[in-house]
């Protein structure tokens, strides 16, 4: 069994010896065993939490590298015109916590789209906020999260035993991507 480790990140498809395509509830385990797509048996064993990306490298002990791929999966995605209408769609159905896919079409530039696993609940909440449906096959990659992007976290490792006020100094632009800063201690 190959063990894989170690997260790459995104890898072009040429620097992988294998792929290893997994729907979206395998792609959320640490720990896994399954076939690669050439029929090797692989064994995961990765830090619990990111979602595993389509794209993604996984190294082996022995360095070999295997690429993630999404699988073709049943999806719903729900096309409304851009904007504030699809803003409001995705405020409206990420509060409610699910996994979120957003894209736009080339072909269509007014528009744009938010994918989701089959619900009922969700399917309805679109239609109201006035989305067209379309129930079909396709990878659902969803939105890692403003926190969980890959290589850009921000960790402030400190003891909360006692109240402080720490300034945050960073090397970046916030106008690039906002957030707040403010720690409650």
């Amino acid at each position: 069994m190959l063990k894989l480790t170690e997260r790459l990140g995104p890898v072009a498809a040429d620097q992988a010896s294998d792929t290893l395509t997994l729907p979206f509830e395998l792609r959320i385990r640490g720990r896994l065993k399954a076939k690669s797509d050439a029929g090797r048996e692989l064994g995961l064993f990765l830090d619990r939490g990111p979602v595993l990306r389509d794209g993604e490298g996984l190294r082996a002990e022995s360095g070999e590298i295997v690429r993630i791929r999404a699988a073709i999966e049943p999806v719903v995605t729900a096309r409304v015109t851009a904007g504030l209408p699809l803003a409001r769609l995705a405020y409206h159905l990420g509060n409610r916590h699910v996994q979120l896919a957003l894209g736009s079409d080339d072909a269509r530039p007014d528009q744009g789209w938010v994918r989701f696993p089959p619900d009922h609940v969700l399917e309805e909440l679109a239609e109201l906020l006035g989305a067209a449906l379309e129930r079909h096959q396709a990878p659902f990659d969803p939105e890692p999260g403003a926190y969980n992007q890959l290589g850009h976290g921000h960790s402030h490792p400190h003891s909360h035993s006692q109240a402080h006020h720490h300034d945050h100094e960073h090397e970046h632009d916030h106008d690039s991507h906002p957030h707040g800063h403010t720690h409650a201690h």
